[in-house]
């Protein structure tokens, strides 16, 4: 399986690197197995550092390795996939044990909607309702050096 990493730099050797930004599944290496979603996420982050060109890092991983790590997956924006982000998204982390989180991205759309709920604008059943309907790419979060193990780069893809 590949995964994509899009950023303003070549990352062969991806870190984990202490952050003060309150992500959807916490500090982390993030992916999708979405090229396009790597190419947007490579613009806005070349736009935003000022410097340098978009890139997208492609990395392989062997999907029998990813057997003996602990991962937390959702497959829908569901209550428990909302009720995740949201602790993240206001500092309340909810684990400190897991290797790998996948589950869908909240992207701009779906972050007016998590913030909204997260303001207590309209309760999770209708969060939920707003959330199901759409088309929400994939992300992987990397969280442990264990993890990190399996990603094996390929190329940066320059967009």
């Amino acid at each position: 399986m590949n995964l994509y990493h899009g950023s303003n730099i070549e990352i062969k050797e991806p870190m984990l690197i202490p952050t003060k930004r309150l992500l959807d599944f916490g500090a982390g290496f993030y992916l999708t197995s979405d090229f396009e979603q790597a190419k947007k996420w490579a613009v806005r982050t070349a736009k935003n550092r000022g410097e340098n060109v978009p890139l997208v890092s492609v990395f392989n991983v062997e999907e029998d390795k990813m057997e003996g790590l602990d991962i937390l997956s959702f497959h829908l924006p569901d209550e428990e996939w909302l009720r995740y982000v949201s602790a993240n998204r206001t500092g309340k982390i909810m684990d400190v044990t897991y290797d790998i989180v996948i589950g869908p991205v909240a992207n701009d759309q779906a972050i007016r909607t998590v913030n909204n709920y997260i303001k207590g604008y309209f309760p999770e059943n209708i969060a939920i309702q707003l959330l199901l309907p759409q088309k929400l790419k994939d992300q992987y979060a990397f969280k442990t050096e264990r993890a990190l193990k399996i990603l094996s780069f390929m190329e940066a893809v320059e967009i």
